[in-house]
């Protein structure tokens, strides 16, 4: 659990995936979105697909923000082995971290062995990258979430994620279900959708014991810590 009283600004930008995923992105965002992840010290900086992969990789050359994508982003509705050859693709280009979207369908309807076998295929085709599985909470009841969560822990993956942020975000009771289903595995938790305002919500999550925020304001959330401090959501700075 993100312990807030320990991190400065410079330490608590560990605690976000920084993003632009705008349909209309264009080259300069990528690069000066990847700049921003930089100056903020954050573990990655996501495209929304492969495309930008070889931008982003470059972009942040000789730093620790991992170079990172979306796979079958938004929908999560591509078979499978689509969904394998993005993430291999994504990986052979210089990713170091990939969030799959789950085929959100499948789940609602209980066809578990169709999750399985995306997620089994997705695991091995990520090799030594970080694998995270979106589940985007919103379509989903609360049974659906659990149930994903449970099969993201048998798949190995190594995070569960709420929402693409392209739709509605999650709700804390969502968010709950997830890290009760969760606890005792080693899948740790990402937040991302996070609703306006969203620097309360934000470090709403990380109290509630997210590991990871992803989110195109990263620089907002990360710039609003002192007057979260001022205002008591957020602890004192206590290094």
């Amino acid at each position: 659990m993100v312990n807030l009283a320990k991190l400065d600004k410079w330490a608590l930008g560990k605690c976000f995936d920084h993003s632009v995923l705008p349909k209309n992105t264009v080259e300069a965002d990528i690069r000066a979105g990847c700049r921003e992840a930089v100056k903020y010290n954050c573990a990655a900086f996501y495209s929304a697909s492969p495309f930008w992969t070889p931008v982003v990789v470059e972009e942040l050359a000789g730093t620790d923000v991992l170079p990172a994508t979306g796979i079958a982003f938004p929908f999560g509705a591509a078979p499978s082995r689509v969904k394998a050859l993005e993430t291999e693709i994504a990986v052979q280009a210089g990713c170091r971290a990939v969030d799959l979207v789950i085929n959100a369908g499948a789940l609602k309807d209980k066809r578990y062995g169709v999750i399985k076998e995306e997620l089994r295929d997705f695991k091995k085709a990520a090799g030594g990258a970080l694998t995270k599985v979106i589940l985007d909470v919103y379509f989903l009841s609360g049974e659906d979430i659990a149930a994903g969560c449970k099969l993201i822990a048998e798949a190995g993956c190594d995070y569960a994620k709420t929402a693409t942020g392209q739709f509605e975000g999650p709700t804390m009771d969502q968010f709950l279900i997830m890290k009760k289903t969760l606890e005792g595995t080693p899948v740790r938790l990402k937040v991302a959708g996070v609703k306006f305002p969203r620097p309360q919500n934000a470090y709403a999550f990380l109290l509630a014991g997210a590991d990871l925020i992803g989110t195109r304001a990263a620089v907002e959330i990360i710039e609003a810590l002192d007057q979260m401090r001022e205002i008591g959501l957020v602890p004192a700075y206590r290094p």
